[in-house]
């Protein structure tokens, strides 16, 4: 498994050293050269960083400010580039961006950047990270209870298929056991969507502590085997976050 990212610059030095220093990372590149045409994948594709180069594309500080309003790239990591006449840092960081960078960029302050970002992009992985599985799901709402089957789970919800009609929006009492683990996981959840073909989708709510640590746990096992180093790579970011 890779991480991935977009890059948008028409800046070919800027790509030359941007890119080879992400691959190295295991992170894929995808460039595009146009900030329309950038608009758009923001809206229907998820990366786990964004690569903006602000004062030297039409439109790139615009995709910097917007980045934030796009619901598959609200948490994404973003770096703006700046070209250290028009933009100022300062600004940057204001509109959203998690790092900077000014140009002349290096490949040792492109390297730097990159590995200090690397666990952030890691913990936005993880963030909507789905793990397939199968596994029996109860689900109660108000005097009503359901049998439905888990096809697959994230840190903020599941995805089911259930034979009963699932009200919309509604607040549900979710139980289950996590395969290869012992204790049940008790937790609210909402209904976030239905189609009709008996599938919907449960956004989790008010997760207890225990059961929120148990659960990443179990998907931090399942990174692993996809993505070698990543289970000690978050532990070390936890830590730096909470000295």
């Amino acid at each position: 498994m890779t991480l991935d990212s977009l890059v948008l610059s028409r800046d070919l030095n800027l790509v030359r050293i941007i890119r080879p220093t992400l691959e190295k990372l295991t992170i894929d590149v995808r460039v595009c050269q146009e900030a329309a045409a950038a608009t758009k994948i923001l809206v229907s594709e998820k990366f786990d960083g964004v690569v903006v180069d602000c004062d030297d594309l039409k439109g790139g500080l615009q995709i910097l400010q917007d980045l934030r309003k796009t619901p598959s790239n609200k948490y994404s990591v973003a770096f703006a580039v700046l070209n250290g006449k028009q933009t100022t840092t300062q600004e940057a960081f204001g509109m959203g961006a998690n790092f900077v960078l000014q140009k002349p960029i290096s490949a040792l302050n492109a390297s730097r950047c990159f590995n200090a970002a690397f666990n952030f992009m890691l913990r936005e992985r993880r963030r909507y990270f789905r793990q397939p599985v199968e596994m029996p799901v109860q689900l109660a709402h108000e005097q009503n209870n359901f049998e439905a089957q888990c096809t697959d789970i994230s840190e903020g919800g599941m995805a089911i298929k259930i034979q009963k009609a699932l009200p919309k929006s509604a607040m549900l009492a979710v139980k289950f056991r996590l395969p290869d683990t012992s204790a049940p996981l008790e937790l609210a959840a909402e209904t976030a969507w239905i189609d009709s073909s008996g599938r919907a989708g449960l956004r989790f709510h008010h997760v207890p502590q225990p059961t929120q640590e148990q659960l990443e746990r179990w998907l931090d096992d399942h990174m692993e085997r996809n993505f070698p180093g990543a289970k000690e790579r978050l532990a070390a970011a936890e830590s730096d976050s909470s000295d």
